[in-house]
């Protein structure tokens, strides 16, 4: 009889435990959360304490759910993001609804802390990277690194790899013809010949396909790359040129090869091919990739917005993940690389974004050797037309920015636990 009774006991306390069990569910459509850029902070504070998250695909939005624990909600609430608490038998309805064959959705499992690093310059230059501020506003950590770290080997050390506004093609932004007497050019320029020669670079555009490599090759052994506006189309153009010369006289003292363009290898390039580049030191432009000249006369601001693509999160849950959003229609936003023109895209490049009036991409994706590169055209998603030495975007004023959500996708994108894909 005593045995039974304690058998018993210990039968009602599991019992109690599993109808307490509660679960911490963030909505992440446009009616239930507030902040939904800190929502993704909150997402990976949790993951760092070790609780693992449900990322619920096209449920609400793309919500979050997880064990509730009191330091995430405490951070819900500090950080001002909507949450809610609800019981295990609560959720199972959400995933029997999210199970059900004919509902576009899944649940994938965040598993893993991803290391972030953002490849930028330690010197102030005039204009304000998208990234580094949405990782600052949703308080998620992030190194910086250069071309000094990237060729002491450190990239292996991370999981994600954010290009700043850059230029990999060795022609300093193209910003001569407008910005030659500008300080800050001038310093830039400095700190770019003074980098290459400690690395044996005659030539910064040498220095530049030597840290291209390097990033090539940590996409190539599993890492992610995510690239913005210049850092995109300039990226593969460097590849690309591995075999000629495309710099004229203001970037590195000689002329450029005549014969530059019929000498581009598109095999060596991520995303682009058959491209044209543009060859005049007195243009801000590096080659037909960006559609910008094509768009003023075409796309008012009031009528330029681009529509996200609706994936099958049971069969392609990678560019679902990447699409999440509380709309699938994103405000335009220009850059130097405002949209990437469709007819350079090489064959095996999947568009998520496109702006179909001009026929131009704007948010593509592709997978190299064991990894995946991810390019967004524009500067900025929440001021239109960003011009250097505009003050930055104050993201307190857009905690709701759509534009701003598509670059927290990839952030937590390597931490998914990954699945195999159906087929």
């Amino acid at each position: 009889m005593r045995y039974r009774i304690i058998f018993c006991t210990i039968i009602g306390l599991l019992l109690q435990v599993n109808s307490n069990a509660a679960k911490l569910f963030i909505p992440m459509d446009d009616a239930g959360q507030k902040d939904h850029l800190k929502a993704y902070g909150v997402a990976f504070a949790a993951l760092k304490l070790g609780v693992e998250v449900d990322w619920l695909l096209n449920y609400k939005g793309g919500s979050f759910c997880m064990d509730q624990v009191d330091a995430v909600e405490r951070m819900c609430k500090l950080r001002g993001v909507d949450y809610d608490i609800m019981s295990d038998a609560q959720y199972g309805g959400i995933i029997t609804t999210i199970a059900d064959p004919d509902y576009n959705g899944d649940i994938i499992k965040l598993e893993k802390v991803p290391k972030i690093a953002v490849y930028t310059p330690d010197n102030k230059l005039p204009w304000d990277d998208a990234v580094t501020m949405v990782l600052t506003y949703a308080e998620i950590p992030y190194d910086k690194v250069y071309d000094d770290q990237v060729l002491e080997g450190k990239l292996p050390e991370y999981d994600w790899l954010h290009l700043h506004h850059e230029d990999f093609s060795g022609q300093y932004g193209k910003f001569w013809a407008s910005y030659r007497s500008a300080g800050w050019y001038i310093e830039d320029v400095k700190l770019q010949e003074a980098t290459a020669a400690k690395h044996g670079f005659k030539k910064v555009s040498k220095l530049k396909l030597a840290v291209a490599h390097r990033i090539r090759d940590f996409v190539s052994g599993g890492g992610y790359l995510f690239a913005m506006c210049s850092a995109a189309d300039s990226y593969d153009i460097g590849l690309a040129a591995e075999n000629t010369d495309i710099c004229d006289v203001p970037f590195d003292g000689d002329a450029q090869d005549p014969d530059a363009q019929s000498k581009l290898d598109f095999s060596k390039s991520f995303a682009f091919k058959d491209f044209t580049l543009v060859r005049s030191p007195y243009e801000y432009e590096f080659s037909n990739i960006d559609n910008t000249s094509a768009r003023p006369s075409r796309v008012p601001m009031t009528q330029d917005y681009f529509t996200l693509f609706t994936f099958s999160a049971k069969f392609d849950p990678v560019p679902t993940m990447l699409c999440q959003n509380h709309t699938t229609t994103i405000k335009g936003f220009m850059g130097q690389t405002t949209a990437f023109k469709k007819s350079t895209l090489k064959t095996s490049v999947l568009v998520m974004g496109e702006y179909k009036p001009v026929d131009e991409a704007r948010y593509i994706h592709g997978e190299y050797g064991k990894g995946t590169w991810t390019f967004y055209g524009g500067h900025d998603p929440e001021d239109y037309q960003h011009q250097i030495g505009d003050p930055p975007t104050e993201l307190e004023l857009h905690p709701n920015s759509p534009g701003y959500r598509l670059i927290l996708n990839n952030i937590l994108f390597p931490a998914a636990k990954k699945k195999p894909r159906k087929t």
